[in-house]
């Protein structure tokens, strides 16, 4: 995913978002509504994730470094950890903790029309919010489902927003049906629990997102097309004549390493074999252009050695761990 297309839903949930708090905290004070607190809670803590998303593209773009020579790609991972942990956890237990006081302590809702019309105005901003997020990915999730897409995205941005706004238009439905229940029966206690199940919601959306950003983190391979791309370009069937073990690692969402072992001909000269290497990184660099750091060297291949286990194995495809 390129930052740009990233950028786009970024802003318009930012954009969204932040309508939307004012919104809710204007009818919490004039309804007493604890949904609506925790909704502007929520729209808030949303609002935070997007600035901190922008900010981890900004710094992420800084140049490389003596200390840090593969440079700061990997900054987009931290914010987007740090959108997950903290301000996700934040947004989903203040609802919890405002829910279980509603329910202990109910009361009557006052100005009714406010959450019921704010509630309607937020879903309609968020599911255009969520249009957006939707129209950006779907080039590049392709023939993926979305939970596979979500799952093996490299760039953060998208599948937070996505779940974000997945979980904001639930999260007003879940209003938006306490405050209803409340309305109808007269009994306040429907509006904690409305404010409750918001606050699970929020939780669970916050430990999928951690698991897949700390995946990130820790390191993952090359998609399993780039992989086969990377292979492909490396073998000329002359003076390469197979790979003997490779391992790829994202720097950053738009970053990619490759280290390998190539088999060579024992009688190629080191200027044959230079000239081989050379062309082989052009030839990678064409076929998966994010390929930016590339480290190649040659041997010469040992079945022998190769039978007995003693070559590391190729790079496992994404399918073949589970995250």
């Amino acid at each position: 995913m390129s930052a740009s297309g990233g950028t786009k839903a970024i802003v318009a949930a930012l954009s969204a978002n932040l309508a939307i708090a004012v919104a809710k905290f204007v009818a919490f004070l004039f309804s007493g509504s604890s949904s609506m607190l925790a909704e502007s809670v929520h729209s808030l803590a949303d609002s935070g994730n997007q600035g901190l998303l922008l900010l981890g593209g900004k710094r992420a773009k800084r140049q490389a470094t003596p200390e840090h020579p593969f440079g700061y790609g990997r900054e987009r991972y931290i914010y987007a950890f740090l959108v997950s942990i903290v301000l996700f956890s934040v947004g989903g237990m203040f609802a919890i903790y405002e829910g279980y006081e509603k329910i202990k302590h109910p009361h009557e809702l006052e100005h009714w029309y406010w959450p019921v019309g704010v509630l309607v105005f937020a879903i309609i901003a968020e599911a255009f919010s969520f249009r957006t997020a939707i129209k950006e990915s779907n080039p590049l999730r392709g023939k993926q489902s979305w939970s596979q897409f979500i799952r093996r995205a490299k760039a953060p941005e998208l599948p937070v927003v996505l779940l974000e706004d997945f979980g904001a238009l639930v999260g007003l439905i879940l209003a938006l049906g306490g405050v209803g229940l409340a309305l109808a029966t007269g009994d306040g206690v429907w509006d904690g629990i409305g404010t409750l199940c918001i606050g699970v919601l929020l939780i669970v959306i916050a430990i999928v997102l951690a698991a897949e950003t700390k995946s990130l983190l820790l390191g993952e391979s090359a998609g399993l097309d780039e992989v086969r791309k990377i292979e492909a370009a490396l073998v000329d069937g002359d003076t390469v004549t197979r790979v003997i073990h490779m391992r790829t690692l994202h720097l950053g969402p738009e970053e990619l390493l490759v280290a390998a072992k190539l088999a060579v001909q024992h009688d190629d000269t080191a200027a044959e074999v230079a000239a081989a290497i050379n062309a082989a990184e052009a030839r990678i660099r064409e076929a998966v252009p994010i390929a930016r750091a590339i480290y190649l060297e040659p041997d010469i291949y040992d079945e022998a050695a190769a039978a007995k286990g003693t070559n590391p194995a190729m790079t496992p495809s994404p399918d073949a761990s589970p995250r």
